[in-house]
């Protein structure tokens, strides 16, 4: 696996210790033990890993919930040239975005990607000292106290794909505290299959469960997409559609 330069990190966050961590973690129980099925050549983009062989000029990735880290969208822009769809309803994220000088290939949308079309609540997330984020929101309260959650607008992949015209969807990435269930179950029922899923799972918040992740990656895998990659801290996972790999091969 190639990674791009990165600078010098503390021990305590570095790789080394995230897998030391994430080892034990899986010890006791708190972490999905899942291996590896797919072994094909990753390169790594901070935390997430991608199949360079399966990007191409101009090829499409849609980037769900962005907050105010757009660090591999605009590398995939500026090294491999794809074209950046970028999603994400919260009020920061929109704010915050107004504000960048963003490239022609970035395009974003103010819609939370769901289940089905139509709307939902996020709720602010809950800090340690108990008070409310304004910038982080995620789909389950995380407290009885629900103040200051947010309705947003929400569209289904397929309902996106078709309202932007797209054919396909080269890589799928999701950072969206929690609602990556709901979304992958509305993935699998499409005929949509990118090439590549790029997920953030959160089943360690409040509300989910490890036997979420579990399930979802089964489900993937009986879609036809291998396990690639699973980072160190093992929040983000990278899964490669099989027969896109064989015909990436072939070509």
């Amino acid at each position: 696996m190639t990674e791009t330069p990165a600078a010098k990190v503390p021990f305590g966050k570095s790789d080394g210790f995230r897998r030391f961590k994430l080892a034990l973690k899986r010890l006791i129980g708190r972490e999905p033990r899942l291996q590896l099925d797919l072994n094909c050549p990753l390169e790594k983009f901070g935390v997430w890993a991608v199949c360079p062989e399966l990007l191409h000029e101009g090829g499409v990735v849609y980037s769900l919930g962005v907050g105010e880290d757009i660090d591999f969208d605009l590398a995939m822009i500026e090294k491999k040239h794809m074209q950046i769809y970028a999603f994400d309803p919260t009020p920061n994220s929109v704010d915050w975005l107004e504000q960048q000088g963003l490239p022609a290939a970035f395009h974003f949308h103010p819609w939370a990607v769901a289940e089905k079309d139509g709307s939902f609540l996020l709720y602010p997330r809950l800090l340690k000292d108990g008070s409310r984020s304004e910038t982080m929101y995620t789909l389950l309260p995380e407290g009885a106290d629900t103040q200051g959650a947010v309705e947003v607008p929400a569209k289904t992949i397929a309902s996106i794909v078709q309202d932007l015209g797209h054919d396909r969807v080269d890589v799928l990435k999701m950072d969206i505290e929690g609602a990556e269930y709901g979304v992958l179950d509305g993935l699998l029922a499409s005929s949509l299959r990118p090439a590549q899923l790029l997920i953030e799972f959160h089943h360690r918040h409040s509300g989910l469960d490890k036997s979420q992740t579990v399930a979802a990656i089964e489900a993937l895998g009986s879609a036809g997409y291998g396990l690639a990659d699973i980072s160190s801290s093992g929040r983000e996972f990278t899964l490669v559609l099989k027969s896109a790999l064989k015909k990436g091969a072939s070509n």
